[in-house]
């Protein structure tokens, strides 16, 4: 594919120095790592799906440099997004394994589960994401720009522009977070009165009537759809093309598979839920462990072109004191070299002395991990660069099949095998998803001109607040909702993590006829030019969750729709509505989940509110209804005002 050169010039000009690096750039960062750590790991918990915290911090961050009046702030912003960032990738990398611990020692009792496992495996594995990346920043942002699209940098870096390019005595860059704000504030009283008060029902459904009861007793059909404001945020900024991806996932599983399986000798009388759990869900996990394969296959030329590049950068550094122009700055590569080193022993030390209490063992584990994070590092780079969307949760599943068999090989077996593997797994998907986030970032700063070596050095910051807050955060939803049981948090990878070392790790076998029909199925997918990974995660989370996102999607579509015939003006009014929606949307994603964790405070401290019966009945269902068709239409009215 030919490349083309992007003709961008940044606004901070790389011969100059600007304010970056600053208290209240660090603190204002800290604080946004937090909120959103609180907010991302709530809403991924509960639905499947973790918000791209980047867009809404960057609003946040003009905002306030333009109610401040702070001069020459646009370098600040870019370091208070890359330090609040943070958020979004670790909550990815937590909460798509580490919850199985929790699923898991309910059946297990003698596991333990600790703040300090769910900490330190969060934090090494960002560690290890920010530092296999940075030998990676020039050939992704720099040598490779015009090339890969970067959708979501693209979109951060015009936000942060606007705080540059408003007119900010008509308060143009401030106005532009309230559209987000009131919608913050709408979702979430509207996510919080679901959650604590259950004043209507989160969940529509068709077993609610009895002619649908019946139907799903018969013949396995079911329509079940969520209504919380987070969720149909989260539909808009996927967009309509993969929402619906999704959803072909889980029609296919729920109104296709299902109903087959139900109508086989000996499924005929089993709930359709259960059909679910124990057999449309395994099939999407074969699924999604092929998607990650399939995304090494593709990405391998990338690989050895960037290892290449390694090696050119190690020669460098012998003797060599050229000047390096500032936005061109990397950390020392001798001194990345030892924090490398450094990380990979600390990591080494985590699974002998926190984990697994064998050195053999943890020796074994640590060298899985090495060797997987790395290979994956630049194909979750390069999915972030193309489409914006990085597989981990797939390449996780890799991973842990795999560790899984060479720990049954080397004995380990049981609870602390379970243990092992999923907080290896977790190491290794917060290191995918790191390195896929802060190549963002790294672009987001090369076209607005900012130094990559001080991105890289205080990215570390947000790494350690977010794990932090994201191990807090976890053990209170786990003591209030917990991840097994009736109204659980779903968390839907973990479940699928847990799925899949349970029976590796009993001594059980597992179902493998499931997954190789996931994975032939996979690729299948991928020769008719499928996206793989949307379908199979639409296989595997629950079709509730998904039907959603295609309301969600439907909306976006529909504010960029335009007349090829109407001209330049109406694509200007379409790009305008789509970008009011995205700050609508955005808005409803931090407000529902951040006031989902607030409900979640206030249950943990033994203020139980909610209406069980109400919710239950069929009033709470019309009442659900009404509630949901009036937040669709404030969101396409509020979309539809650009003036």
């Amino acid at each position: 594919m030919e490349q083309k050169k992007s003709k961008f010039t940044p606004v901070l000009k790389p011969d100059k120095q600007y304010p970056e690096v600053t208290p209240y750039s660090v603190l204002t960062g800290v604080v946004m790592a937090v909120i959103f750590s609180a907010a991302a790991a709530y809403l991924g918990l509960k639905v499947g799906q973790v918000f791209e915290a980047a867009i809404p911090i960057a609003i946040i961050a003009v905002s306030l440099s333009s109610i401040l009046k702070r001069k020459n702030a646009i370098g600040e912003n870019v370091m208070i997004q890359s330090i609040g960032a943070s958020s979004g990738v670790i909550v990815a990398g937590a909460i798509f394994t580490l919850p199985a611990l929790y699923i898991l020692q309910a059946k297990y009792p003698d596991m333990t589960v600790t703040f300090t496992q769910i900490f330190f495996s969060s934090m090494l594995g960002g560690c290890l994401g920010i530092l296999f990346l940075i030998p990676f920043r020039k050939y992704f942002v720099h040598e490779m720009d015009g090339e890969y699209p970067f959708p979501e940098a693209t979109a951060t870096t015009q936000v942060l522009l606007s705080g540059e390019t408003g007119d900010e005595s008509k308060g143009e860059s401030a106005s532009s977070a309230k559209p987000l704000l009131w919608a913050a504030v709408i979702g979430g009283l509207y996510d919080f009165v679901v959650s604590t008060f259950g004043l209507w029902t989160e969940q529509i459904t068709t077993r609610m009537t009895a002619w649908g009861a019946t139907m799903a007793a018969k013949t396995k059909l079911i329509f079940s759809m969520n209504t919380s404001a987070a969720v149909l945020g989260l539909g808009y900024i996927i967009g309509l093309k993969y929402a619906a991806i999704i959803c072909a996932g889980s029609i296919f599983i729920w109104w296709v598979m299902m109903p087959v399986m139900g109508s086989m000798p000996g499924l005929q009388d089993i709930d359709p839920l259960y059909l679910y759990l124990n057999y449309g869900r395994n099939i999407g996990i074969g699924a999604i462990a092929m998607a990650g394969l399939i995304g090494i296959i593709k990405s391998w030329g990338v690989i050895k072109s960037a290892v290449g590049l390694i090696k050119a950068e190690g020669r460098k550094v012998k003797g060599e004191t050229e000047t390096v122009v500032r936005t061109q700055q990397d950390l020392n590569m001798k001194l990345l070299v030892i924090a490398i080193a450094v990380a990979l022993v600390a990591t080494l030390v985590f699974f002998w002395v926190g984990v697994l209490h064998n050195f053999w063992q943890a020796l074994v584990a640590f060298l899985v991990v090495t060797l997987i994070a790395f290979l994956f590092t630049t194909v979750a780079a390069n999915a972030i660069a193309i489409v914006g969307s990085n597989p981990v949760s797939g390449m996780t599943l890799m991973t842990l099949i795999v560790a899984s068999v060479v720990f049954v090989a080397i004995g380990m077996k049981g609870a602390s095998g379970m243990v092992g593997a999923m907080v290896i797994g977790g190491v290794v998907c917060t290191a995918l998803a790191m390195a896929g986030g802060f190549i963002t970032d790294l672009k987001i700063g090369y076209w607005i001109g900012s130094t990559p070596r001080k991105q890289e050095t205080w990215k570390f910051l947000g790494t350690l607040v977010s794990a932090a807050t994201v191990g807090g955060v976890m053990m209170v939803l786990n003591e209030t909702y917990g991840f097994v049981g009736k109204n659980c948090l779903i968390a839907p990878q973990a479940n699928a993590m847990a799925a899949v070392i349970e029976p590796l790790m009993s001594g059980q076998g597992a179902p493998w006829m499931l997954y190789f029909a996931g994975a032939m199925l996979a690729l299948v997918l991928n020769f008719l030019k499928v996206p793989v990974l949307p379908f199979a995660l639409g296989m595997f989370i629950p079709l509730h969750l998904n039907l959603p996102l295609l309301v969600g999607g439907a909306i976006a579509w529909a504010m960029g729709r335009k007349k090829v015939s109407d001209g330049e003006e109406a694509e200007q009014r379409a790009q305008a509505r789509q970008e009011k929606g995205t700050l609508v949307a955005s808005g409803f994603i931090a407000g529902g989940a951040l006031m989902g964790v607030v409900s979640a405070i206030v249950k943990f401290c033994g203020a139980d509110w909610y209406m069980t019966s109400w919710a239950e009945s069929s009033g709470a269902a019309i009442l659900g209804i009404v509630a949901y068709l009036a937040l669709v239409v404030y969101f396409i009215v509020a979309s539809r005002k650009t003036n």
